[in-house]
Parts: structure tokens; C-alpha cells; sequence
């Protein structure tokens, strides 16, 4: 039997409303209003950040509904993991070509298995008609002064970088070649990228400036020494490259994925030297590697890299064309 198509409203209801996990004395009014009504930590500030994800520019179409409904989240809470944010609040908006309620019952799931697991209250959001995509807001809370920004990096900074970058773009790779394993580990890095929230915490009061990777390490690392006014020279020989990545892959086609590939959601930070040990120590504590990449040195630029390393300089959405 053909069940009835669901109206807007009851969509929302059954599939996009879903409760948070127990009472939260954070939200004094949550789904089912016309705003949530929130309550903030005393002494803490509020870090906030919108993330829209579109078919087949952010995620292909035919990935699983649950992978892209986790992946909406993690890219939102990547943002605030880079600036050492705890996350807090989450609201969702839906653009479906079409009501398929088997697709929205899974997308709902792997969003909301995620955002219990990273302390976020799913709070409210909207569903309309139009082409595939997802906006997720988040809210995040950190002590008043202690956010990390990219503004902070000096020269004598050594630059690390979590994690293995390059992961994500090879799994999008394969995704496009007709790999459907999800549990290979380079195409789950690309559909259910982790957010490195308890990594941005445990950096608080040790890193200087901070990003994630979601253009690549390049153009991030350059957007990072612009805004403090400064210049990297990187260590190419020092970039952490992912066991799945060497073993199966050309070394040129590994530094170009590294480089460029983006969607790793990765964090990029600067720190002092003399702090790298601990902030080592914090990470292994979370089973997550820091890796000394390069330092931070005066002018601008990157330097230490091959023009071809170089031309790996990530996504843009609006490159420029030339007449």
C-alpha cells in the first residue's frame, strides 16, 4: 500500500522535530515554537556559524541519506571546534526536491546520532521544496575571552595539524570511481567526517590561531597567515600521510590530496614550540596525532613548496575566470 504523501507540517513533525535526549535545563523552550529560547552558561560567550551543504557540490546525491545527514552536522561543528568552542545548539533546514520518508527517516537519524553524541541540542529548523541541500546553524559556548582565531599566529610559531589530511578527498575520489563500502576508511572519512571539538577545547590556552580544513591545507593555511599578517614555510617531508593513502597511492597523488583535497575537517593551528609536548599529550589523550608541519615566519605567503605543491590551493565556489 502507497502511503499518503506528508504535508510540510507533519514532515517536520515526524521525522524533523525529534527530541534532544532528556530535559536540558539549556533549552527553556526548544522544538515546536516560533524560536527556541536558550540559556547560556554564566561568564561564557557564544560562538555561532551557518553551513549550507547542496547535492552534488557538497555531497553526491546517491550518498547515503544517514552519511548526509551526519555530514550537514559535522561540517557546521567543525567551525566550532576551530575556534575551541563546546557545542550546544543545533537548528536544521531541509530542502528536498521531493517527500521520500524512508530518505528523510534516515538523513533525521545519522544527523541526530550525531548531534547526541557531540552534546548538541537539535533545537528547531524548517523544511521547503527546491533542489537538495541542508543548512545546519550552530551554537557553540566557550570561557568569555578564550576563543581560538586565525588572527593570532607570530613568527617562531610551529604550525601542526591534526589528524591525516588528505583522507577525504581520496575517498570522494573513490566514491566517483563506484566505491560504495562505507566502512573503507578513506570513503568514510568523506561521508562522516569527524568534528574535532574535544581536540578545540583541549587546544585552549595552547594554540595561537586555529582552522579547520574544509578548502584543503594550503588555501586554509593561507587564509590563517593573512588574517595574523604573517607567512609559513612548510615541511613538506613532515605533512602525516594516512597509511590507507601510502600504500595505495602514487607519492605525487598523495601530496596533491594532502595539499589541496579539502573535507577533512581537520584542525590547522599555531602554537609555541615549548607548548607543542603538551598539546601533543592533550590530543593522544583523545587518540587524535598533532603533527609539526612548519612554523610561522615574518612576510607573507607559503614558502617551502614546488609551484606544482602550491597550485593545490583547494575549493573555491567562485573561482575567478579569465576573459
Amino acid at each position: 500500500m502507497t502511503r499518503a504523501a506528508l504535508s510540510e507540517f507533519e514532515l517536520i513533525a515526524r521525522y524533523l522535530s525529534r527530541p534532544t535526549g532528556g530535559e536540558r535545563i539549556d533549552v527553556a523552550v526548544g522544538n515546536g515554537d516560533d524560536c527556541a529560547v536558550l540559556t547560556p552558561t554564566p561568564g561564557h560567550q557564544i560562538a555561532i556559524s551557518v553551513d549550507t551543504s547542496v547535492s552534488d557540490v557538497h555531497f553526491p546525491h546517491d550518498a547515503p541519506p544517514a552519511a548526509i545527514g551526519h555530514r550537514a552536522l559535522a561540517v557546521a561543528l567543525s567551525d566550532l571546534a576551530a575556534m575551541g568552542a563546546r557545542a550546544r545548539w543545533c537548528c536544521m533546514a531541509l530542502t528536498l526536491p521531493a517527500v521520500d520518508e524512508d530518505w528523510v527517516e534516515a538523513f533525521a537519524e545519522g544527523f541526530q546520532t550525531l548531534a547526541l553524541r557531540s552534546g548538541c541540542a537539535w533545537i528547531g529548523g524548517d523544511v521547503t521544496r527546491g533542489q537538495l541541500a541542508v543548512s545546519v546553524t550552530v551554537h557553540g559556548e566557550l570561557p568569555a575571552g578564550s576563543a581560538l582565531k586565525r588572527s593570532g599566529a607570530k613568527p617562531g610559531d610551529v604550525i601542526a595539524v591534526t589528524g591525516y589530511p588528505g583522507r577525504a578527498a581520496a575517498g570522494l575520489e573513490r566514491w566517483q570511481q563506484g566505491e560504495r563500502d562505507e566502512t573503507h576508511p578513506l570513503l568514510a572519512a568523506y561521508l562522516r567526517p569527524e568534528p574535532r571539538l574535544a581536540a578545540g577545547e583541549a587546544l585552549r590556552g595552547l594554540a595561537h590561531a586555529a582552522i579547520d580544513i574544509s578548502d584543503g591545507l594550503v588555501a586554509d593555511l593561507r587564509h590563517l597567515m593573512t588574517a595574523s599578517g604573517v607567512a609559513a614555510r612548510l615541511e613538506i617531508e613532515s605533512l602525516p600521510l594516512a597509511t590507507p593513502l601510502r600504500a595505495t597511492l602514487e607519492t605525487e597523488t598523495v601530496r596533491r590530496l594532502a595539499l589541496g583535497g579539502g573535507d577533512d575537517y581537520e584542525l590547522l593551528l599555531t602554537l609555541n614550540e615549548s607548548d607543542l609536548p603538551e598539546a601533543q599529550r592533550r590530543l593522544a589523550a583523545l587518540h587524535l596525532p598533532l603533527t609539526a608541519v612548519g612554523r610561522v615566519v615574518e612576510g607573507d605567503g607559503i614558502h617551502g613548496l614546488s609551484p606544482t605543491d602550491l597550485a593545490h590551493d583547494g575549493w573555491d565556489h567562485f573561482p575567478e575566470v579569465a576573459s
